[in-house]
C-alpha cells in the first residue's frame, strides 16, 4: 500500500496575486513544525526555486511540461518526494496560462501529477464577484481538483465573512486568508536574489488566519506512480569529471536535477570563477550555467587565473556547455554604462556582449531545436545582447513554443557548445557525456 502524505499545488487566477509569497509562507510554517517539505516550481523559473531552498533547506525542483515529457515529470516527482513529509508545488503565472492556451500551464502539471490545487485569490477589490471566478476555475478543466482557496489582501473580518460565503455557495473550502499589510504591498517590487529582503518580507506575512491543519488534511493522498526511475538511462563512469561553475549570482541558474543527474554519470565538483582558481587537470566537461555575470564584471575581470585556465582548457579542445551568462563569460568581454566601459573576459568566443541600457531588450520564451538528431529544449530570458552586430551564425534553426523561427543562435567554437538558451537536458544526458560534442 503506497504511503499518503500532504501534497498540493498552489496556483492563482493571475500573476501578481501573491502566489509566491503565500507559497513561501506556507513552506516556512510547515518547516517550523518540523516537517520535511519538498518544494517544486512549475516552469523554468530559477529565482523562486532559490527562495524555496532557502526556506525549506532542501533543493527545489522545476517541473515543466514544455521542456520535458509527462513521464519525466512523474519520475522527478516520485524521486524527490520519497523522504518528504509534505510536498508544496508553486505554480506559475495564472493557473491555466501556458505557452499555447493551457498547454504548459500549472493546470497541466496538476493534471499530470494528479495534484490537488489550492488557489490564492487576490480579493483586494472584490467580494461576491469572486464567485463566478471560482466556479469557472473549479469546472473549466477536467482532471483538476481544486481543494480550497486562500484569499490574499483581505481588508477586514467583515470582508472575510463575505468571502467565506462565496466559498460556501461555490462549494470550495476556504482554507484561510492573509489580511492586507501596507508594508508588505510596498515591498512587493522585484526581489532578485536578495534573501535578506525575502526574509523580511516573510516576517510580514501573518499565516495565523490560514488553517494549516485543514490544508494538510484536504491534501493528504498517495502520489501518482512513475513508470520509470529518474536515473534509469544513466551509467556511472568514474573517469568522467563534470566541473560546474557555481556562484550565488554570477553562475546560479542551475536545475537541481541536472546536478543529481551528473552525479549518477560521473564525478561532480564545483568552482567559483570569482575565487580565481585554476581548473582541475582531469576535467572532462565544463558546465558554465547562466546567472548575472554582468553584475560582477570587475571581480570576474580581475580573476586572471580562472580566465587563463578556462581559455587554455578551451584551446586544448576541452568540452564546454555554456548557457546565457556562461556564454557571456566566454566572450571577448562585456560593454557597460559604467567604468570601465568594457571588461575583457575569457575571450574564447569571437564576439562581445553589450549590457548597456541603450541596447537592453527583453528576450523571453521557450526554445526548441534539433541538433545532431536530438531534440533539445530550453528557455531564454535575458536583456543583454551581442554587441555591434557581432552575432554568430547559428548551427540550427531555433523555434519558439509555437514553432516560429527565432533569431537565437546556437553555435560551436572548438569544444564549446553555447547559446543564450538555458537548456533542459534532464532527458538528454548525452549532451553532457560527450556524444553531441563529437
Amino acid at each position: 500500500m503506497s504511503r499518503h502524505f500532504p501534497q498540493f499545488l498552489i496556483a492563482a487566477p493571475s500573476s501578481a496575486s501573491g502566489k509566491t509569497t503565500v507559497s513561501l509562507a506556507i513552506m516556512a510554517a510547515l518547516t517550523r513544525r518540523g516537517m520535511c517539505v519538498q518544494p517544486f516550481k512549475c516552469g523554468p523559473d530559477y529565482i523562486d526555486t532559490k527562495f524555496h531552498e532557502f526556506v525549506c533547506h532542501r533543493s527545489s525542483v522545476n517541473l515543466d511540461s514544455f521542456m520535458s515529457s509527462p513521464a519525466h515529470i512523474r519520475s522527478l516527482y516520485d524521486h524527490y518526494t520519497r523522504d518528504a513529509d509534505a510536498c508544496v508545488v508553486e505554480g506559475m503565472m495564472g493557473f491555466m496560462d501556458g505557452y499555447n492556451r493551457d498547454a504548459g500551464s500549472s493546470a497541466e502539471i496538476a493534471s499530470i501529477l494528479q495534484l490537488p490545487v489550492v488557489l490564492v485569490v487576490d480579493a483586494r477589490s472584490a467580494a461576491y464577484s469572486v464567485a463566478p471566478l471560482l466556479w469557472g476555475m473549479k469546472h473549466y478543466r477536467e482532471g483538476v481538483n481544486i481543494i480550497g482557496v486562500i484569499f490574499n489582501k483581505v481588508g477586514s473580518p467583515r470582508h472575510r465573512a463575505a468571502l467565506n460565503q462565496v466559498c460556501e455557495d461555490v462549494g470550495i473550502p476556504c482554507i484561510g486568508c492573509v489580511y492586507r499589510e501596507p508594508a508588505l504591498e510596498q515591498s512587493s517590487r522585484y526581489l532578485g536574489l536578495d534573501f535578506s529582503r525575502m526574509s523580511q518580507r516573510l516576517k510580514q506575512v501573518d499565516v495565523s488566519h490560514i488553517d494549516l491543519d485543514l490544508l494538510l488534511a484536504l491534501a493528504d493522498r498517495p502520489p501518482v506512480q512513475a513508470t520509470n526511475g529518474l536515473f534509469d538511462n544513466t551509467a556511472y563512469d568514474a573517469g568522467r569529471h563534470f566541473l560546474i561553475a557555481r556562484n550565488e549570482e554570477s553562475f546560479s541558474f542551475i536545475y537541481a536535477q541536472h546536478v543529481d543527474l551528473l552525479r549518477h554519470m560521473g564525478r561532480v565538483s564545483f568552482f567559483d570563477p570569482e575565487q580565481d582558481e585554476p581548473l582541475p587537470a582531469d576535467t572532462t566537461c565544463l558546465y558554465l550555467p547562466g546567472g548575472y555575470p554582468e553584475k560582477h564584471l570587475n571581480i570576474l575581470g580581475r580573476a586572471k587565473t580562472a580566465l587563463n585556465a578556462i581559455r587554455s582548457y578551451v584551446a586544448s579542445g576541452g568540452r564546454v556547455l555554456a548557457e546565457c551568462g556562461g556564454m557571456m563569460y566566454l566572450s571577448r568581454g562585456i560593454y557597460t554604462d559604467g567604468e570601465p566601459s568594457f571588461v575583457p573576459l575569457v575571450g574564447a568566443l569571437p564576439f562581445a556582449i553589450s549590457s548597456r541600457k541603450a541596447s537592453r531588450k527583453l528576450h523571453l520564451g521557450y526554445r526548441s531545436f534539433e541538433y545532431r538528431g536530438v531534440l533539445l529544449k530550453g528557455h531564454e530570458f535575458h536583456y543583454t545582447d551581442f554587441a555591434d552586430d557581432d552575432r554568430p551564425a547559428s548551427l540550427v534553426e531555433m523555434h519558439d513554443a509555437r514553432g516560429n523561427i527565432v533569431d537565437t543562435p546556437l553555435f560551436r567554437s572548438q569544444g564549446v557548445l553555447a547559446s543564450y538558451t538555458h537548456l533542459y537536458w534532464g532527458e538528454t544526458p548525452e549532451l553532457l557525456t560527450g556524444e553531441l560534442f563529437v
